[in-house]
């Protein structure tokens, strides 16, 4: 088992005690947190169970709490994408990466900083000539 997947398996367990003084305790020995991070620890400890595919037999629980406790966009926002991601694993991180490369291209493609710092030199070299 990864470290991250041992570390996973930890924090949802602990998450499933609903104790938000555990949940915050082991999060801080692991030096994920630190003392008195998050401002909201139960927020937080709510996020986090809405988000673990683990979990889903406490998400309509999470999704209670954090609407009861204005938090509805949020629920929604993770919820939904686990919801989505549910059968559609595979075909969502396919297109992450596309994303990116589109982002990264737009970038580039914008102005490629090769051409703009030489070329206002030589071009200028070229005309005093």
């Amino acid at each position: 088992m990864t470290e991250y997947a041992n570390f996973r398996q930890r924090l949802d367990a602990v998450l499933r005690t609903l104790d938000v003084k555990q949940v915050s305790e082991f999060l801080i020995a692991e030096k994920q947190w630190q003392a008195g991070q998050p401002a909201d620890v139960e927020f937080a400890m709510w996020m986090m169970i809405a988000g673990s595919p683990t979990l889903r037999d406490l998400h309509e629980q999470a999704r209670q709490w954090l609407v009861g406790h204005g938090h509805e966009d949020e629920a929604n926002a993770v919820l939904r994408r686990e919801k989505g991601s549910a059968g559609k694993q595979g075909s969502k991180s396919k297109s992450r990466p596309q994303q990116g490369k589109k982002q990264g291209s737009k970038n580039q493609g914008h102005g490629t900083q090769k051409r703009q710092v030489g070329s206002p030199a030589k071009h200028n070299a070229r005309r005093s000539s």
